[in-house]
């Protein structure tokens, strides 16, 4: 199944942490996050992308074209020279598409000018590129198979924000005050799966998650999976740290494919 990931945007909150690489492209470990995302979505058997480029394209490019394997993977060297051996490959079974969509593109813009490279797939998925979680997809995939008259889902997830919510009666007395992680409160997680109908549902101009989410919800033709699970997004420079010195663990959670690598040995 096609990967659609987002790769467009200017990433304007982040600007503290770097002006000269595009958001999609800061590094969490030696890799950017973009890589990490790819790495959840192959795992699950989805290694055909579609990359929806406008901010720094080049440098996404680039990065892809002069990814050199053996530098962040373990390889054997035999004789010390030759072609490295590499214990496992990351990216050799991948197919990549490029695609500028333009520097000023909205998401619902960036989608339709990729619609023709998705071919003649009923079934696509589709995210932003900057948000990581260890939610089982396939069971969200399989829910919108079973279900014809659905068009699309996406991941409803808790906020990942230090903030507090506040419920106010007349005369703006505070009723309560609590951590918004726990209001109840859910937001679009992304991981989006969709039927190609979403192209019908939308007009020029469009953002996606808009006019033609709320034609969708008006036919009860939108589900939304909720994932209590690991879910986070890299907005800010702190959500950089947090996800950076997650991955320095060791543990980070949503490596998943690392549960399914095997053993090497000599």
């Amino acid at each position: 199944m096609k990967v659609v990931l987002f790769c467009g945007g200017l990433g304007l909150r982040l600007r503290d942490y770097s002006e000269n690489i595009p958001k999609p492209m800061v590094p969490i470990g030696p890799r950017p996050i973009l890589w990490h995302l790819m790495m959840y979505y192959a795992h699950h058997g989805h290694k055909d992308f579609i990359l929806c480029l406008g901010h720094k394209a080049e440098t996404i490019k680039r990065f892809f074209l002069e990814y050199d394997e053996w530098l962040t993977n373990d390889f054997v060297l035999n004789g010390g020279k030759g072609h490295p051996e590499l214990v496992r490959s990351d990216i050799s079974d991948w197919r990549i598409t490029f695609v500028d969509t333009g520097l000023d593109a909205n998401v619902g813009e960036r989608l339709k000018k990729v619609r023709k490279y998705l071919g003649d797939d009923q079934l696509f998925l589709a995210n932003y590129s900057d948000n990581l979680t260890d939610a089982p997809l396939p069971d969200q995939i399989t829910y919108l198979e079973r279900h014809p008259d659905l068009v699309g889902s996406f991941m409803a997830v808790v906020p990942n924000l230090s903030l507090h919510s506040v419920r106010l009666a007349d005369g703006g007395l505070v009723e309560c005050i609590e951590p918004i992680t726990q209001s109840g409160l859910l937001i679009n997680g992304g991981f989006f799966v969709f039927r190609r109908e979403i192209f019908d549902l939308m007009e020029n101009g469009e953002e996606l998650v808009a006019e033609p989410f709320a034609r969708l919800i008006a036919g009860k033709r939108l589900v939304a999976h909720r994932h209590p699970g690991f879910w986070a997004a890299m907005d800010t420079f702190k959500d950089w740290q947090n996800l950076d010195a997650l991955y320095r663990t060791g543990h980070a959670p949503w490596e998943v494919w690392k549960e399914a690598e095997p053993e090497w040995s000599m």
